[in-house]
C-alpha cells in the first residue's frame, strides 16, 4: 500500500491498517522549504526542499511505536530528564546496538535491560513519543506514504489501538487551531517580551518558571517533553501570556547554529509578518509551510471581510491576496487597503490562477506590487517575498 496524501489521508490510512489487523512499517515523507543560506554564482540565494519523515510499526493493526525521521535520541533525553535520569549509554555502548529501523526504540530497551529505567517510565516514555508523532502525521495534507507489511518491531513492551489514539488527537488539533496565529507550530520557542508586566501581574513563583523555560532555547515540543505533558496542554497554558504579548514565540535559526543572540529586540525586528488572504484553505497551509521555516510569521486568512479589520490589527509587512475570491475579489480587496494611509505603502501580491495580460493591467490598476501565477513553487514565492521585504 503506497501512494499520495493528497489522495487519501492518514486517518484513513491508519484505520485500512488497524481494520486489516496489519503487521509492519508505514512511512511518511514530506517536504518543506530549507534555505541554506548558500549564494550560487550570481549571488542569488539558493532554496533546498527539506525533507521530512516519520515512521509508525504496527502489529496486527496495534501501534507498537512511532519515530520521527533517522533519530538523534534527542526526543528521549528531554523525557529523561524530567524523570530525573542523569545515567545514559556511552557512544560504545550505543555503536554496539544491533542495528535496526528503530534506533530509538533500541536505545530505550537497552536503558530498561541495563535497569537505568523501570518499565513503567519506558511505557510512559514510548506513549509520549506516539502521542506526538501522530500530532504531527493527522496534520500533514501533503506528502507520500508506503506501507511496509512484514515483521514486528521486536520486543513489544505495550501496543495502542489506533482508533482512541486519532479520536483524542484529531480533538486536539481542532483545539490547537483555535490558537492561532498567536501560536503556530509546536517547533517556535518560548521568550520573555515585557517582564515588568509579568512580574506586577503574575506571582514571584509563577515568573520564576516561566522566565526559566521561555529562554529563547527550548521549544513548546521539548517544553511538553520536560514537563510530560502533550504539546496542546502546554500551549493552552502558554497561550494568555502570548496573547498579552508578554511573552513572544519565535523559530529557532537552525540554518545557522553558529549564530546566537539572546537579543529579543533584534529578533523581532528580523522576524517580518506577511499575511495571505485566500479563500482557499489549501494555499495558506502551502504558503505556511514555506515561509514558517524561514523564519517568516505567516497568517493565513481565508474570510476576505474578516481579513480587512484583522489586517489593521497584525499590521503585516507584506500582503499576499488571491484575486478569485468567493465573497470579495482581490482587486476590491487590494484597491481598499490602497486607500489607507496605513497600507498605502505595504507590499501587496497577487495571487491568481491565470497568467493573463488584463489580469496583470487590473493588478497595477487597484495599486498592486506584485503579481504571482498559482502554482508557483517554493523558489518563485521566497525569492519574490525576500524581493519586497528587503526593499522596505
Amino acid at each position: 500500500m503506497q501512494g499520495n496524501l493528497n489522495e487519501i489521508d492518514i486517518c484513513s490510512i491508519l484505520q485500512l491498517i488497524e481494520l486489516g489487523q496489519r503487521t509492519g512499517q508505514l512511512w511518511v515523507e514530506a517536504y518543506s522549504s530549507h534555505h541554506n543560506n548558500k549564494l550560487g554564482k550570481d549571488g542569488a540565494n539558493i532554496y533546498r526542499p527539506k525533507q521530512q519523515s516519520w515512521f509508525v510499526f504496527f502489529l496486527n493493526g496495534q501501534i507498537i511505536y512511532c519515530q520521527e525521521g533517522e533519530s538523534s535520541l534527542s526526543r528521549i533525553s528531554d523525557y529523561l530528564r524530567h524523570y530525573q535520569v542523569e545515567m545514559r549509554l556511552t557512544d560504545k555502548q550505543i555503536a554496539s546496538l544491533p542495528p535496526t529501523d528503530a534506533p530509538e526504540y533500541a536505545y530505550l530497551w537497552a536503558l530498561l535491560e541495563r535497569n537505568i529505567i523501570n518499565p513503567k517510565i519506558a511505557g510512559s516514555i514510548i506513549y509520549g513519543l506516539v502521542h506526538e508523532t501522530l500530532f504531527d502525521l493527522l496534520s500533514l495534507r501533503q506528502g507520500n506514504f508506503i506501507f511496509h507489511q512484514g515483521a514486528a518491531l521486536v520486543p513489544q513492551l505495550n501496543t495502542f489501538e489506533i482508533a482512541p489514539f486519532v479520536t483524542k488527537i484529531t480533538k486536539q488539533l481542532q483545539q490547537w487551531k483555535q490558537l492561532y496565529p498567536h501560536i503556530q507550530s509546536p517547533e517556535q520557542l518560548p521568550v520573555l517580551s515585557d517582564k515588568v508586566q509579568l512580574q506586577s501581574s503574575l506571582p514571584e513563583a509563577t515568573v520564576n518558571k516561566l522566565q526559566h523555560w521561555a529562554d529563547g532555547k527550548t521549544s513548546l515540543r521539548q517544553l511538553a517533553r520536560h514537563l510530560n505533558r502533550d504539546i496542546l496542554t502546554v500551549a493552552k497554558a502558554i497561550y494568555p501570556y502570548v496573547q498579552q504579548s508578554w511573552i513572544q514565540l519565535v523559530y529557532s535559526d537552525t540554518n545557522n547554529p553558529d549564530i546566537h543572540t539572546d537579543s529579543w529586540e533584534l529578533k523581532k525586528k528580523l522576524m517580518k509578518r506577511i499575511v495571505c488572504i485566500d479563500d482557499a484553505i489549501a494555499i495558506g497551509e502551502t504558503i505556511n509551510s514555506i515561509l514558517q521555516p524561514q523564519g517568516y510569521e505567516a497568517i493565513a486568512l481565508t474570510n476576505p471581510l474578516e481579513a480587512m479589520s484583522l489586517v489593521f490589527q497584525l499590521k503585516p509587512d507584506l500582503i499576499l491576496c488571491d484575486i478569485a475570491m468567493s465573497e470579495l475579489e482581490g482587486y476590491e480587496v487590494c484597491a481598499m487597503l490602497r486607500h489607507s494611509t496605513a497600507f498605502r505603502l505595504t507590499p501587496i501580491i497577487m495571487l491568481t490562477g491565470k497568467d493573463g495580460f488584463m489580469d496583470r493591467v487590473k493588478a497595477k490598476m487597484v495599486g498592486a506590487t506584485d503579481y504571482l501565477t498559482k502554482p508557483f513553487t517554493d523558489t518563485e514565492l521566497l525569492m519574490l517575498v525576500e524581493k519586497y521585504i528587503n526593499n522596505q
